[in-house]
């Protein structure tokens, strides 16, 4: 059974805290812990215990990237066809924008390659003021991968994206806060507190309309203003007979706070 660089915590208020735990390579993520990070997001789906994702680094240091020469039983540069090298990686960063749950990122330490996209892609992005942030493809010599050219695109201005990808220089997380990338920049020993604070509110909401929200807005970027309107209306209608949405309007009119189940 394949066993991976991970911390996974379950807490009994619906928080699930992963934590890549891959100190001896930085956090770098290898293609059997990619695997395991898109059965645990493809799972959240239906698993109705899982109400908030918190998603962080071990040792101080968030994610360094792919680690595509960790595998030792990997194919040789010369055997290896690169067209597919990174599938498991793409996977799992389509596996983090589909997700249906809400994801808090909890950024410290240090961000390159596929930690951008794994840290940008959560829908509310914590980071240490001081963290590092080094695009670094251009530097090795490699294009982006692992679906970065699609996600960051859609989430960062196009000429800062062209700065941060062509020349690659090192940015700290108050820059990338002055650009409107991040939604709490804090000092380090904040970064965590602030991220479960975010993930403990966001568990007591109402669940499925989070991530038919979250759906909404992703399928948005991707499709004209029909689909859009249309997936609308499903959207409207799968959710108005959801026990949180009886809940919301009970509350409203009884002028109390609303309970969420998460159905």
């Amino acid at each position: 059974m394949e066993s991976a660089g991970l911390d996974i915590e379950r807490r009994d208020d619906g928080v699930v805290i992963v934590r890549l735990a891959r100190p001896e390579r930085h956090n770098a993520i290898d293609n059997v812990t990619a695997r395991e990070l898109t059965r645990l997001l493809t799972d959240a789906n239906v698993d109705r215990s899982i109400r908030a994702i918190l998603w962080t680094g071990v040792d101080g240091k968030f994610c360094t990237g792919a680690d595509v020469v960790g595998d030792p039983n990997a194919p040789k540069p010369s055997t290896l066809d690169y067209r597919y090298a990174t599938d498991d990686f793409r996977q799992l960063t389509q596996a983090l924008w589909e997700v249906e749950k809400p994801v808090i990122t909890a950024v410290n330490g240090s961000v390159a390659g596929l930690g951008w996209t794994l840290a940008l892609l959560g829908d509310l992005v914590v980071a240490d003021a001081d963290a590092r942030w080094t695009h670094v493809f251009a530097r090795r010599g490699m294009v982006p991968h692992a679906g970065d050219s699609y996600f960051l695109a859609r989430i960062i201005p196009f000429h800062r994206l062209n700065e941060i990808a062509l020349l690659s220089d090192t940015l700290t997380s108050a820059d990338l806060d002055a650009w409107g990338l991040i939604n709490r920049c804090v000092p380090g020993d904040d970064v965590m507190p602030t991220a479960l604070g975010l993930a403990e509110r966001l568990a007591t909401g109402p669940t499925r309309t989070l991530g038919l929200t979250k759906r909404l807005y992703r399928r948005s970027l991707s499709s004209d203003m029909a689909t859009a309107f249309e997936d609308e209306r499903n959207a409207t209608a799968l959710i108005s007979t959801t026990d949180d949405r009886y809940e919301g309007v009970a509350s409203f009119v009884e002028r109390r706070p609303p309970n969420f189940i998460g159905d």
